[in-house]
């Protein structure tokens, strides 16, 4: 148990059975009646941000998260399967819990960092910077544009990127997944 004096950005509650990690606080002081805590609070599964008062001094459950290396292994059809890298578990996962924007670029044996509660995973994190081969992409015809120009290249994991006319297929290159963007050729 915690109370609000001891918040802190970043720090996990369970509050009815769900889990909400402080995106913000700021303690309370007014002039005339008790202090009281303003809280943004992010549900960890949903993403869904919310603001909450607390009174001063109130216990909250605090939760503890553990943060582990994990490998993609494979897809069975269902479930995407992870290798823990400390206990070397298989743990399979929905793809729910990857999120649709990252299953894009999900690759055999990439290392990623899950995030584990009671020993289920909550959310599986992909690194920010990928180095993925070109696939398929149109040839880039010199002189096509007065400027630099770009062309869309779907990469091996299938998502698609716009990349500089003199990407070619079969030439791996740097893509920050965040934003769908090309960086450099590796």
């Amino acid at each position: 148990m915690a109370s609000t004096a001891n918040f802190r950005n970043g720090m996990v509650l369970k509050i009815d059975g769900q889990l909400f990690q402080i995106v913000y606080f700021q303690h309370v002081k007014p002039g005339k009646g008790g202090a009281f805590v303003r809280s943004k609070i992010k549900n960890v599964l949903t993403g869904a941000v919310i603001e909450r008062t607390w009174n001063a001094g109130e216990r909250v459950d605090e939760v503890r998260l553990e943060r582990r290396p994990v490998q993609y292994s494979y897809h069975d059809g269902h479930l995407y399967h992870f290798m823990d890298m400390e206990s070397y578990e298989d743990i399979p996962v929905s793809g729910d819990v990857i999120g649709e924007d990252q299953l894009n670029y999900l690759k055999e044996t990439m290392e990623c960092s899950g995030l584990l509660h009671d020993g289920r995973m909550l959310s599986i994190e992909l690194p920010f910077f990928i180095e993925l081969e070109v696939a398929e992409t149109d040839p880039g015809v010199r002189g096509d544009t007065a400027q630099g120009g770009t062309k869309p290249a779907k990469l091996e994991t299938g998502a698609v990127v716009q990349v500089p006319l003199f990407v070619e297929q079969g030439q791996m290159i740097r893509v920050d997944r965040r934003e769908d963007k090309y960086l450099e050729r590796v």
